[in-house]
């Protein structure tokens, strides 16, 4: 058995445990990080990542459909279902190795394996057949383990006919049909990929309407567009139990004071995901937990001083980018650069089918909850040149700001490519900036961000294109 001692062991190397692996060694903290598989966690391996390189090819699938809008005649295609799964799984693995590449290049040492908190200064490292093959001393531990699929009573995944996202990326053919429980981003953009791919789907959400979690406008325009995609979406649909018949699925669900009933090939399981808490040693350490997550304050400190716990296992919004912020903020406290924590009022949200959503900050609705009077201002892609000229016109931007002093509340965009514009108004917000500031910024044209500055303009009355 191997002994190690360092500043800091991160266990878990996800976009929150890597990235804070990463910023402390940079810092002059000698650091490890413990993870049981690939590096780079779920996001890099069977999430974020893979999952994009499977949107892009629906993506071109869809194009080549539609060819003939472009001037392209006779276009005849094959999809090579088997080759677009190699291609999104040979991406996942080139990101993994980056981050292998990535601790070589800045001194993080990896120890493989599961990590377990003994007490609140070490960590035992486990093989797969539950051996102890290091243990590792250090003065602070970062708890980054993640999360994994929520399933709840009466789904029987079984992986084969009723999915985790994980065997969703991983087919060898598109079903006939499949039914999608949820409609969050993970369900809404598998929905989008198989019913590129040739596949019946379904969406079924408990929920009044799909992708619940952004404003309302947007949730109504993405269910009118997979509606024209041939996408089924059923709202306020609660299931009740999905089992496997081996080889199809039966979809039992609640929805309006009936029970129904609908078949399939295949399911997906995409009610949300909760967090890997569970044999790692917290109650050793003494870390708290509430309601299924760890514990912990602006900083990201559970109630233990050298402890700390970051991305998924403390909570939501469960986003890649939002672990990698916390990973950093942590690690650069520990490296005494300050308490600066995190801002989680501004945290971009991003969903990837087609079309994208992208949205920050509050909602109309939230701002008014909160007591703001609001000037709202609306673009459709309609109206936008670049968005006619590249066969997107579809959805809008719309910009929430604050009557009083014109400062920006929030952002809520649905179009072509709105996940690569959210930034813009990220930093308006950070920077403390007004509508006026972003109307009177000369935006590119023709380009589809001239959305955000007509939205803007057009919230005080000022907008020319509309």
């Amino acid at each position: 058995m191997a002994n190690h001692t360092c500043d800091l062991v991160v266990i878990g190397s996800g976009p929150g445990g890597y990235v804070a692996a990463i910023r402390a060694s940079q810092l002059g903290l000698k650091t490890i990080c413990v993870e049981k598989a690939e590096l780079g966690g779920v996001c890099l391996n069977w999430g974020c990542i893979p999952s994009k390189a499977l949107l892009k090819s629906a993506e071109y699938a869809n194009f080549l459909s539609h060819a003939d809008e472009f001037g392209f005649k006779d276009v005849n295609f094959k999809t090579d279902f088997p080759a677009v799964v190699k291609r999104s799984r040979g991406v996942a693995n080139q990101m993994s190795g980056g981050v292998k590449f990535l601790f070589g290049k800045y001194k993080v040492q990896h120890v493989a394996g599961f990590g377990v908190l003994k007490n609140n200064t070490t960590v035992e490292v486990k093989d797969v057949n539950g051996n102890v093959t290091d243990t590792v001393t250090a003065k602070n531990i970062i708890i980054a383990t993640g999360a994994r699929t929520r399933i709840l009573p009466g789904i029987e995944v079984d992986r084969k006919d009723i999915w985790t996202s994980t065997e969703a990326m991983l087919q060898e053919k598109a079903p006939k049909d499949l039914v999608i429980m949820g409609s969050g981003a993970i369900g809404v953009e598998f929905g989008y990929f198989y019913n590129a791919m040739g596949t019946e789907v379904t969406i079924l959400e408990f929920q009044d309407r799909i992708v619940p979690v952004e404003d309302k406008d947007v949730s109504k325009e993405l269910e009118r567009q997979f509606k024209k995609q041939g996408i089924k979406c059923v709202t306020g649909a609660k299931v009740t139990s999905a089992k496997s018949n081996g080889g199809s699925v039966t979809i039992t669900y609640e929805r309006n004071g009936k029970v129904e009933t609908i078949n399939a090939e295949k399911a997906l399981n995409a009610i949300g995901v909760q967090a890997n808490i569970e044999g790692i040693g917290l109650e050793a350490a003494g870390v708290q937990t509430d309601r299924g997550l760890i514990k912990v304050d602006h900083i990201c400190r559970t109630n233990i001083p050298n402890i700390f716990a970051i991305g998924d296992v403390i909570g939501a919004p469960a986003l890649a980018h939002k672990a990698s912020a916390e990973g950093i903020a942590v690690a650069e406290f520990l490296a005494g650069h300050g308490e600066h924590g995190i801002n989680y009022s501004n945290i971009p949200g991003c969903t990837y089918c087609i079309p994208q959503i992208a949205s920050v900050g509050m909602t109309e609705e939230k701002a008014k909850e909160a007591g703001y009077e609001v000037k709202v201002g609306k673009f459709p892609y309609t109206a936008n040149g670049k968005a006619h000229g590249i066969g997107k016109a579809m959805g809008f931007v719309k910009m929430v700001f604050d009557a009083k002093y014109g400062e920006v509340l929030g952002a809520h965009m649905i179009g072509p490519d709105v996940t690569e514009m959210i930034g813009e108004v990220g930093l308006a917000r950070e920077l403390g900036g007004t509508a006026k500031a972003i109307f009177k910024t000369i935006h590119a044209h023709p380009t589809l961000s001239e959305a955000v500055m007509e939205a803007s303009a057009a919230a005080y009355d000022e907008a020319v294109n509309i």
